[in-house]
């Protein structure tokens, strides 16, 4: 746990898994997320690399292009942690984990515009 909120406690670390998350199990390819972010290559490969090893991303290749994408198995523990053990004993009053099989007009917009690329 205390990796993936480490990983999690820089600007761009958490830009990019909130793009990643935004976008669904389809991911992003590698260059569109360092673009959105304003990121030079080694700038985003150190950053991404650092969500790799906490274990809060994937990675894979289709074709020439790297594609992440957010490991929501990862996600839903770290937030199942953190409701846990910081919402208190006993309060419901956190919300339920993601569930990206219902996604958002956001993410299928986002998944779309990412399968016809």
């Amino acid at each position: 746990m205390v990796a993936a909120l480490s990983a999690l406690a820089h600007e761009h670390r958490l830009a990019a898994y909130r793009l990643l998350v935004e976008a669904g199990p389809a991911g992003i390819a590698a260059g569109d997320i360092a673009e959105k972010l304003g990121l030079v290559p080694s700038s985003f490969t150190f950053h991404v690399q650092a969500l790799r090893n906490a274990g809060l991303i994937s990675q894979r290749r289709a074709s020439r292009h790297v594609i992440y994408a957010a490991d929501f198995t990862a996600m839903n523990t770290l937030v199942g942690f953190l409701v846990e053990n910081c919402c208190g004993q006993g309060i419901s009053i956190c919300g339920p984990a993601c569930d990206p099989a219902r996604p958002s007009a956001k993410q299928k917009a986002i998944r779309a515009k990412a399968e016809s690329a």
